[in-house]
């Protein structure tokens, strides 16, 4: 394949030629003669130069965009006609929501590290929109995400049943209760996640479902920051069972089923509508499959 569009992209990113050219191992004026021999292949500047820095042109930006998404499907075009001929190996790159990202993957990547040694995971965690866009941009090989997530530009099949449930604080008026209406926490401060998470969609939708109109709350994009302020007692809210495993074990939260059976959501999986995938996501799939790997309970 020409090196020119990796040349390009490399400079783009690390944002002068000097550095570039370290990186690809190259001199300055050569990298300088690529970029040259693509802007006159395009037929316009691509490049805003100075001494301190490179900036993208607007015909640039479109040229970046594509040369990445370009760059992409030609390594996985070698990766795949490679794994003809070998074992599962090479990157794996997984984009995934925080729930399953924080508390599950982790199990689940050390047990595919241990039976399949040769392939090399990543893992990007963001919300659930974000770990769509990341497989749309050809970021990331695999997304995991969850609650009812559509997009018909990708493949998106479930995988795994999750269970949510309302967290309180301890030591609280709600310590002799192990189920509440949801009507009875109307009054209180819901601390919930940022729009775009699979947990808000849920959080929203347990709302709306049971009528619920709670007049004050507070957003927060962590997890872990709701749970810690849930034990500071500055509200109440809702998460995943897994969310929470820790918590619950230790008597730091108390754990409330609302209007008596947990919150039900789906666990996710997508990528790009294709018939083919490398032997690292098809094992990954079959990880994902047969919960193997997966936290004891799951």
């Amino acid at each position: 394949m020409d090196p020119t569009l990796e040349v390009f992209v490399t400079v783009v990113e690390k944002g002068n030629f000097t550095r570039a050219a370290e990186e690809l191992l190259m001199t300055q004026p050569a990298v300088s003669q690529y970029i040259q021999s693509l802007e006159r292949s395009v037929g316009t500047k691509l490049l805003e130069r100075t001494n301190k820095y490179v900036r993208l042109t607007k015909a640039g930006e479109i040229v970046y965009h594509h040369a990445r998404d370009i760059l992409g499907l030609y390594t996985r075009m070698n990766t795949l006609v490679d794994d003809l001929m070998h074992r599962a190996s090479g990157n794996l790159s997984i984009g995934s929501s925080y729930t399953f990202g924080e508390y599950m993957l982790p199990h689940l990547i050390a047990y595919m590290r241990e039976h399949y040694p040769l392939i090399r995971p990543s893992i990007m965690i963001g919300n659930t929109t974000e770990v769509g866009e990341m497989i749309l941009r050809h970021e990331a090989d695999i997304g995991i995400v969850e609650g009812d997530y559509q997009d018909d530009k990708l493949h998106i099949e479930a995988f795994a049943e999750d269970e949510m449930v309302v967290m309180v604080p301890r030591g609280g008026r709600y310590d002799h209760l192990q189920e509440l209406s949801l009507s009875e926490l109307a009054d209180e401060t819901w601390i919930v996640r940022e729009a775009g998470s699979g947990t808000r969609a849920a959080t929203e939708r347990m709302f709306s479902q049971y009528h619920i109109h709670p007049q004050h709350i507070v957003e927060f994009g962590s997890t872990q920051l709701i749970k810690e302020s849930v034990e500071a007692g500055l509200g109440v809210t809702l998460l995943s069972r897994w969310a929470v495993r820790k918590e619950v074990q230790l008597g730091t939260l108390h754990m409330l089923l609302p209007n008596g059976k947990p919150v039900a959501r789906q666990f996710s999986w997508i990528t790009q509508k294709t018939p083919y995938h490398t032997k690292a996501v098809e094992v990954f799939l079959e990880l994902l499959h047969h919960k193997r790997g997966f936290p004891k309970g799951v």
